[in-house]
Formats: structure tokens, sequence, C-alpha cells
């Protein structure tokens, strides 16, 4: 007789980590094809090197398999993302090293913010940022990965573990919410 075993696709996160510290290879195969895609996106917005990218979602995965057995239980995606972004950090600082000794540890002049570091320095400094700091921090989070990561509302509902009904609600409520507060910083004329 012939037990049924459900696909790896079927089971949830926790599931599959469970099985990644015990070792099983496909368990970390799937977990990579349900998380890799968006984690990937969120490192290319966050990185523009390419080679860079593909490395720091190798490592991520390498520590995963590594550390399995320390995740908690439930959805994955934050948890994996928390490894990915200290990956990143890591991988940044230590290309910033060597590019600092292969210069001869001459002082390079600092490049001009790019539009989106500008954009992004407004969100967080400007009308926008002080916005955001008034309105509740779950929906704060929630318009933090829709609009300045640019996820999905899949890709959002993985990461913050919540269901994808409770991301479109929030997200309509934070924008509703950002307008009003908004409004009220125009009025008493702005931050600056």
């Amino acid at each position: 007789m012939r037990l049924f075993r459900p696909s790896w696709a079927q089971r949830d996160d926790a599931a599959l980590l469970r099985a990644v510290a015990r070792g099983d290879a496909e368990a970390l195969a799937a977990l990579y094809d349900r998380h890799a895609g968006w984690l990937h996106a969120r490192l290319t917005r966050r990185c523009a090197d390419p080679e860079t990218v593909a490395e720091v979602l190798q490592d991520t995965f390498v520590a995963v398999w590594r550390s399995a057995s320390a995740h908690r239980g439930g959805e994955a995606g934050g948890w994996l993302w928390v490894i990915a972004a200290r990956r990143l950090v890591d991988a940044l600082r230590t290309r910033s090293r060597a590019e600092r000794v292969g210069a001869g540890y001459e002082e390079q002049p600092a490049p001009e913010p790019s539009a989106e570091e500008r954009v992004l320095a407004g969100l967080e400094f400007g009308d926008v940022g002080a916005a955001l700091d008034r309105i509740s921090p779950e929906l704060r989070e929630v318009l933090r990965a829709t609009v300045v990561d640019g996820l999905t509302t899949r890709e959002t509902a993985q990461v913050l573990g919540i269901p994808e009904g409770t991301v479109k609600t929030r997200a309509m409520r934070a924008r509703r919410e950002l307008r009003v507060e908004l409004g009220r910083i125009a009025s008493l004329g702005g931050t600056a």
C-alpha cells in the first residue's frame, strides 16, 4: 500500500521549514519556488546590480537551509525578508569596502542621489513622511510594502503574514487616512 503524500506546493511555510530543518532539499526547492520571485523583486528595488541581487538571493536560501530550525512557525515571508535584507546590507558593505581598497583609499566624491533616492528621502522626511508617521503602524507597513517597495497585494500578504483581503482593506484605509493627514499638514503650512 502506498501512502498519499501531498506535494510540497500544498504545504504551508511552517511545514516546509520543518522539513528543511530535517535536511529535505525538495522542501527547500518548494520554499524557493514560492518566495524567490518576490524576494528578487524587492531586492532589485534596493540594489540595481543584478549580480549582487542574485548572490544575495542565493545566500538567503543557504542561510535558510542552515537555520530553518530557528523559524518560529507560520508564514515565512517576513522572516525571509529579514534574512535577505541583512545579506544585502552585508553584500553592499563588502562591495563598498572593496571599492575603497581598489581605489587606493582615495576619497571619492559622493555620487549625486538618484531621482528614486530623492523621492524616498521625501517620503521619509517631507510632508508625506510626517503624514505616514501619523497613521497606524499596520496601515503604514501596508503602504510602504505596496507603494515604496512596489510589492503586489499577494507579495505584501506573504511578507506581512496577513490575508490578501486584509492588505486591500488596509491599503484603502491607509490612503484615505494619508489624504486626511496631508490635508492637515498642508493647512498648517507643511513640515519645512
